[in-house]
């Protein structure tokens, strides 16, 4: 049988996410340099937080060619990807404050946003951002390779919640819990045993 999937979101449109969406807006500028292999996966988190962001552009692909003239436009740029010299977001939250920022977010699985950054030479210079302690990942329905591991678009809530915390992002969040439950009232119980003597 054939779906239909929504052309916004990309859900199936009986599990379509759309009426969840509340713009929200930022003072940093977020860009999200997304795999392809990512652009087809039905839980695409990358495309939830450009669809629920006002200042939030999502390009696809893995090499991009207008990206040295996108990073030109800023005075102050990061990459929010772990590595020895990231830093922890309230390490950055002052410097950024009275600048036109630039935040640039490789979404895919670890190894295809690698990928993104060997294909694009520019980004290993940028001073890169990592997420800190905090709670456990919602995204209950993918298997996540370390515990921290959180999906795109919490990792994008949660650099902005520091940086801008005057500014209410949770909204950002509703269409992707509500695929989260939908993806978990799809899965059949688990069968349990009947005791004995009941």
């Amino acid at each position: 049988m054939f779906r239909i999937n929504c052309p916004q979101c990309r859900r199936p449109e009986p599990y379509c996410v759309c009426q969840y969406i509340t713009k929200v807006t930022s003072t940093t500028r977020v860009l999200i340099l997304q795999h392809p292999e990512e652009d087809r996966h039905p839980f695409n988190t990358g495309r939830l937080a450009a669809l629920s962001l006002k200042n939030c552009d999502l390009w696809v692909g893995e090499q991009f060619s207008g990206l040295s003239a996108e990073l030109a436009k800023f005075s102050s740029v990061y990459l929010l990807f772990p590595g020895e010299s990231a830093k922890t977001p309230p390490t950055l939250a002052e410097h950024v404050a009275d600048k036109p920022t630039l935040l640039i977010v490789p979404d895919g699985t670890w190894r295809k946003a690698g990928k993104i950054l060997y294909a694009n030479p520019e980004l290993e210079s940028l001073p890169r951002v990592k997420l800190g302690p905090g709670n456990p990942s919602r995204y209950r329905i993918r298997k996540a390779p370390k515990p921290e591991a959180v999906a795109t678009i919490e990792a994008i809530v949660r650099t902005l919640e520091v940086w801008e915390p005057e500014r209410d992002f949770l909204p950002v969040l509703k269409p992707f819990e509500v695929l989260v439950e939908q993806q978990l009232a799809k899965r059949p119980l688990r069968k349990t045993s009947t005791p004995p003597n009941s």
